[in-house]
């Protein structure tokens, strides 16, 4: 038997119509906007709805995460900054440099 959809908070999905918003063709769409913008409970239900190898994937591959959010996600899947996809891009591209 299938797990029900997880209900993520809205104001994660502030730009999209979450209602129309098809959760799994988007996964890593998903993923990645609830581990960026969603607390605890709502983690929790990513998670629970995608199992941890696919939320692995998602952010392993992302393209760009927050710094803070890779640090916690690298805590979360058990894998290395340097594995992170968007921690390679952005060492390859740093910044201006700060002042």
């Amino acid at each position: 038997m299938p797990s029900p959809a997880p209900e993520f908070d809205r104001r994660i999905f502030w730009d999209v119509d979450y209602d129309r918003m098809d959760l799994d063709a988007k996964w890593r769409f998903v993923i990645e906007r609830v581990f960026e913008r969603g607390d605890v409970e709502d983690i929790r239900q990513c998670r629970r709805y995608y199992g941890d190898e696919k939320v692995r994937t998602a952010l392993l591959e992302a393209k760009f995460l927050p710094e803070q959010t890779m640090y916690f996600a690298s805590a979360i899947v058990a894998e290395p900054l340097e594995r992170f996809q968007c921690y390679t891009n952005r060492r390859s591209r740093p910044g201006p440099y700060p002042y």
